[in-house]
């Protein structure tokens, strides 16, 4: 929602007129000087979306005012033009309304599409979220990556690396936008004040790694005749990619990375395909590409990438990883269940890289159980064991 200044107006006088954090207010603005608001300057309050009110009989601001919780300054704030003393029965205003429901419906089939209304949606009403692009697709489409606080401590969350893993950026989605329901409604999850984490974190998240694989496995080939030829052929002439775990050019974008890179090669697949294709090369696909140079651009203190399934945290790599991967994994596990296991043999992924390259935490976390993709039935499930885990990636 956006208000104007007025003469005397200041950032501490809107955070108490709407009892919002002024944190959030200085960082929905950040171009903007606090020290030095001009009158009829538009401010972005987070939080809030003005919605229209027609006027009754006996109405004044200040009893419209009383039955939404706000005071009548806050009523005439958003109404710059109206006259309070000469209202006027079927006239219409604007009233705040604060949000206090989800945007984001994960519970559903989710595409980028879907994503990337989410992802408006969600800037719009939470302008202290930074939207990034970190580069492009095979197909041309922008891999977003969301930024939340203002700490010191850098955490990296992804999610959809794998095509028909896509649950998982729902999930990821749905903790995003209740970290942001909690952050301006001053509401705990589990216990957990988030306007703590928020001055000591940055939070960055990649949702969908994979945009091109993830709607040719929910909405099927691409239009574009080469195209669709080419990988209903990777696909071994079939037009279910259901198994589908590839970008669009068959290639496995957790085998693109430079950790042991060719003894993965050597057991797997030599040819574009559904799975398990490392490339020709490491980081030859643009989405491995964009996540390497933004983890190096971010210097990330831990990273967590969400896969399914299995239940299980891998967070180990051909014991390079710190002790106080250990830590954090034993505390993952009490809060979600998940089981943790050290290692597997499987390089070449995005945490084995993480962890050999920068000697940090990272970890792989397998959410649900059955066979890829997990059926939308799980979503509420997986979602409640996830979310101890997203917030001890943000608290530990």
């Amino acid at each position: 929602m956006e208000i104007i200044v007025r003469p005397g107006d200041s950032i501490w006088y809107y955070s108490q007129l709407f009892r919002m954090n002024q944190q959030l207010i200085l960082d929905s603005n950040r171009d903007i000087n606090p020290n030095q608001l001009s009158i009829g300057q538009h401010i972005r309050l987070p939080g809030f979306v003005a919605q229209d009110y027609r006027i009754n009989p006996g109405d004044t601001f200040y009893s419209i005012a009383r039955s939404q919780g706000l005071s009548a300054d806050a009523i005439q704030l958003v109404n710059p033009g109206v006259n309070p003393n000469r209202l006027l029965a079927g006239q219409s205003i604007k009233t705040p309304l604060r949000i206090t429901w989800r945007l984001v419906q994960g519970r559903q089939n989710y595409d980028y599409s879907r994503l990337m209304q989410d992802i408006r949606q969600l800037q719009s009403v939470y302008p202290f979220m930074q939207l990034n692009s970190i580069g492009n697709t095979v197909l041309g489409n922008q891999i977003p990556e969301l930024l939340i606080g203002k700490g010191s401590k850098r955490v990296h969350y992804n999610a959809s690396f794998h095509a028909n893993e896509w649950i998982t950026t729902a999930v990821l989605m749905t903790f995003i936008n209740d970290y942001l329901l909690a952050l301006t409604n001053f509401t705990p999850i589990r216990g957990i004040v988030m306007s703590d984490l928020y001055q000591q974190t940055i939070l960055s998240t990649v949702p969908m790694v994979n945009p091109d694989g993830v709607n040719l496995v929910l909405n099927g080939p691409p239009e574009n005749e080469t195209w669709r030829t080419r990988v209903i052929q990777y696909n071994n002439g079939s037009t279910d990619f259901s198994g589908w775990k590839a970008n669009i050019r068959g290639v496995d974008l957790n085998d693109q990375f430079t950790a042991k890179w060719e003894d993965e090669r050597a057991r797997n697949p030599k040819q574009p395909g559904p799975r398990d294709y490392g490339g020709e090369k490491p980081l030859q696909e643009p989405e491995a590409i964009a996540m390497a140079e933004l983890t190096r651009r971010r210097d990330f203190a831990r990273v967590l990438a969400f896969h399914t399934q299995g239940e299980v945290i891998y967070w180990g790599y051909e014991n390079m990883e710190p002790p106080q991967s250990q830590v954090l994994v034993n505390e993952f596990s009490r809060v979600s269940g998940y089981i943790p296991e050290q290692t597997i043999e499987s390089w070449a992924g995005y945490k084995d890289w993480f962890i050999q390259d920068w000697r940090r935490p990272g970890f792989t976390v397998e959410l649900g159980t059955g066979t890829n993709p997990l059926p939308i039935s799980q979503f509420d499930e997986i979602y409640q064991e996830t979310l101890g885990i997203f917030l001890a990636g943000l608290y530990m």
